[in-house]
């Protein structure tokens, strides 16, 4: 056991010795640096490619009269027809039955206790009454979300007048109802 423990740490010192060998320089003799300046000196062209370069022409200043500009605007007439007409009032009717969209809500609470949910709802109500608010319960997980936002930005600045009530809030995409009374 001790020959192996010899044996090991002679083989180790070896290859230590062998590896610094490697990395020593190869000639013992004064070697100059390496010059990394950069040569401004330039050699000139060895022949003239003048000849082969393209030669453009300027282009001829424009000498006729401007347009005359005391004409009487075009007033458009039936710019309209029934068809595209009938086809706006079909699309119009159906955005009113369109009641979601792909929003963003906040959502304020997540855990088990009721009770809190309920707290955190009542004071972001009692301060933002126009904020609608809905609290879930998937057994045993309440949720409290906040909000109907169709933008990011609407419910960032949302989220930021909340924070101070509720400071584990999150912002999560979400289905959301559309208020058309904003609109």
């Amino acid at each position: 056991m001790i020959h192996l423990v010899r044996n090991v740490l002679l083989f180790s010192t070896f290859l230590s010795l062998a590896a610094c060998a490697a990395s020593a320089p190869a000639s013992t003799g004064t070697v100059a640096a390496p010059d990394t300046a950069r040569k401004t000196t330039q050699a000139a062209p060895a022949e003239d490619l003048s000849r082969f370069r393209p030669v453009f022409t300027p282009p001829k200043a424009p000498t006729t009269a401007a347009a005359p500009t005391n004409r009487a605007p075009v007033t458009p007439t039936a710019h309209v027809n029934p068809q595209i007409e009938q086809r706006l009032r079909d699309q119009a009717y159906t955005n009113q039955n369109v009641k979601y969209a792909q929003g963003f809500r906040i959502l304020a609470y997540v855990g088990l206790e009721r009770e809190q949910a309920m707290a955190i709802r009542r004071s972001i109500i009692s301060r933002y009454p126009e904020e609608t608010d809905y609290l879930t319960f998937k057994q045993p997980v309440f949720r409290l979300w906040i909000g109907d936002y169709l933008t990011r930005l609407e419910a960032e600045q949302a989220m930021l007048r909340i924070r101070p009530l509720a400071p584990k809030a999150e912002l999560e995409p979400a289905q959301v109802l559309l208020n058309k009374t904003s609109y």
